[in-house]
């Protein structure tokens, strides 16, 4: 995580997204950086406009809250029910061997 929040903070002060500069942040924050990731990160972020992807990611979790209010957690509630009835079905089998 350190290395996104390096070009976070990169973004954010208007700086360039350079190997170089990611380097110089996480030395700066104390952060042994492996040169390998800075420079997948790097050419991962190369052409992708952050702003628009912060946006989006910012909007995401609250597009999901309606849909959870809505009874999104009724299917995970009734997959619950159904272990429970094969866990006592599978229950009552053992207790008839020795009953």
């Amino acid at each position: 995580m350190e290395y996104v929040y390096a070009a976070m903070l990169l973004h954010s002060s208007e700086n360039e997204i350079s190997e170089d500069a990611v380097t110089a942040v996480l030395k700066a924050a104390g952060v042994s950086s492996d040169a390998a990731r800075v420079k997948a990160l790097v050419a991962s972020l190369d052409g992708v406009n952050i702003a628009d992807a912060m946006t989006q990611a910012v909007a995401a979790p609250a597009a999901a809250a309606p849909v959870a209010a809505a009874g999104g957690a009724a299917p995970a509630e009734a997959v619950v029910e159904e272990e429970e009835e094969e866990e006592e079905a599978s229950f009552g089998g053992l207790g008839d061997l020795f009953g």
